[in-house]
């Protein structure tokens, strides 16, 4: 990569970002963000997962509430399906396919959200946990991209990157969209 492929890669992820940054999806965002503050009140949790980067960016958003954001306050109630010996567990005894459904059928409760994490939306084991919390009158928010995939019907609030190329400028997108659930959750409990 030289300097102006360098420029190109930032100027690609302005763009991107730009066309993202619409008061349509500052509504969803809101939404989701509300949704998850009710669960959190009426004592629930929120539940997030995702595959390679996703799921790192479901780690980061239960790390941030759990922990810290920007201000001390008291810990939020998140996790991530992210324990290597729970996937592993599972994924050897059942399947891939159902690493995140076993977690959510076990710990999540009518209270809780689940957070699904895809960039194609087409995850066969974020949909199979989609499915797990929906039997679990859980509510479902999901961070997708492209078409939305199948994770565009099965949740109350998707929240969907512009279409790209390449998987980076969406996962770019669902940081930015963690980063403002995660401040609309601190400024509203």
């Amino acid at each position: 990569m030289n300097e102006n492929q360098i420029a190109d890669h930032f100027s690609e992820a302005a763009e991107i970002l730009q066309l993202f940054n619409t008061s349509e999806n500052h509504v969803k965002i809101a939404e989701a963000g509300k949704i998850m503050v009710q669960a959190l009140k009426n004592g629930g949790k929120i539940i997030s997962c995702g595959n390679g980067g996703s799921m790192s960016d479901a780690m980061h958003f239960a790390e941030e509430l759990s922990g810290r954001f920007r201000d001390h306050r008291d810990s939020i109630a998140a996790v991530s399906i992210s324990d290597p010996s729970h996937i592993t567990c599972v994924g050897n005894d059942y399947g891939f396919e159902y690493i995140f459904s076993r977690y959510v059928e076990g710990l999540g409760n009518e209270n809780d959200v689940l957070l699904g994490i895809s960039t194609s939306g087409n995850s066969k084991n974020v949909i199979n946990a989609i499915e797990a919390a929906r039997i679990k009158n859980m509510k479902v928010i999901t961070l997708t991209g492209k078409s939305g995939g199948l994770m565009a019907d099965i949740s109350d609030v998707e929240i969907r990157a512009p279409k790209s190329k390449f998987a980076d400028r969406a996962q770019e997108i669902h940081i930015k969209v963690i980063h403002a659930l995660i401040g609309f959750i601190e400024n509203n409990i």
